[in-house]
């Protein structure tokens, strides 16, 4: 049996790497794209109540303001404080609900500043199943006070029944 004579160098194999790379750059672009950003605003620490007749929006609001009102947490899910507060509203800041006023009227200049009606903006409130319904309806006064009249009331669909 007569034997191959080796080479002195090597055999190298190198794979093109280019094409790889188009396809995770499309892929990437595609996720992008076609990924939903409207739960951006959403925040954890808001449990959303159950209603059978929950339901997604049926037309996108162009011009909206999200308040999540929550309670702080540990990890097991048990409330730190007893009174609820705001999140990701404003400045970033955790302020009491009944303290809303000053920063729904900032945010009705900033829309009049933009030329936006106040009646095209759609106020979005993300309560906790267990805040009161009370304190929701105070801050919706609060927000008709600073002149706002479209409010939305975010709930999620009970499945079960």
């Amino acid at each position: 049996m007569a034997r191959r004579p080796q080479s002195s160098s090597p055999t190298s194999c190198e794979i093109d790497m280019t094409p790889m790379i188009d396809i995770v750059f499309q892929l990437i672009t595609f996720f992008m794209f076609t990924m939903s950003f409207e739960e951006i605003q959403a925040d954890e620490r808001v449990k959303l109540p159950l209603d059978v007749l929950a339901k997604p929006p049926e037309v996108k609001q162009k011009h909206a303001v999200v308040m999540n009102i929550g309670f702080l947490r540990n990890v097991k899910g048990e409330r730190l404080d007893p009174e609820p507060l705001l999140f990701n509203f404003g400045s970033g800041q955790k302020i009491r609900p009944l303290e809303a006023s000053k920063y729904m009227e900032q945010e009705a200049r900033l829309y009049r500043l933009r030329k936006v009606e106040l009646e095209d903006v759609t106020i979005k409130i993300r309560a906790d199943q267990e805040v009161a319904s009370g304190i929701v309806q105070e801050v919706i006064k609060q927000c008709q006070d600073a002149g706002f009249s479209k409010f939305a009331i975010s709930a999620v669909a009970d499945t079960s029944k």
